[in-house]
């Protein structure tokens, strides 16, 4: 049995985090939780020194921030809902959706294909939107899981 990507302890409608910084540890702290990540300072380098080559904003208010590391048990995505936006340093402006992605160090390249299932699905506006109007955390997981995991 696969464990499923994202679960609905996993997401946080209506963040109130104000920076990247602060929404990426928000949402690290629901992958501990979770049993996901097992050292929370580890994992957050990882995806603070991704952040520093790169900013992970994308065009339509998404921001992707993600790491591997050795602390994380399996592959997940924690997901947030912002009304005023974080500064993701996407062109566009801040994002209103913001995706953790966190993928276990090794050869398999599945934060890879989580990230690229992601970023072609929030291309769609109707995806887009439903997601961040979404008032049910298990709707966004459900969504995620089903239109990720192939």
């Amino acid at each position: 049995v696969t464990t499923p990507v994202t679960t609905e302890d996993l997401v946080v409608i209506g963040t109130k985090s104000e920076t990247k910084e602060a929404v990426i540890r928000e949402l690290a702290e629901r992958l501990v939780a979770a049993g996901r990540v097992t050292d929370i300072d580890a994992y957050l380098s990882e995806v603070a020194k991704r952040e520093e080559v790169m900013a992970t904003g994308i065009q339509g208010g998404i921001g992707i921030p993600h790491g591997r590391s050795d602390s994380v048990t399996a592959p997940s995505v924690a997901v947030a809902t912002s009304v005023a936006g974080i500064p993701f340093g996407a062109p566009d402006g801040p994002a209103h959706l913001i995706f953790l992605i966190a993928a276990p160090t090794g050869a398999d390249d599945s934060h890879l294909q989580i990230l690229a299932a992601i970023a072609r699905r929030v291309m769609r506006d109707e995806f887009r939107e439903a997601l961040r109007n979404a008032t049910e955390p298990a709707f966004i997981a459900e969504t995620i899981t089903k239109e990720v995991q192939q």
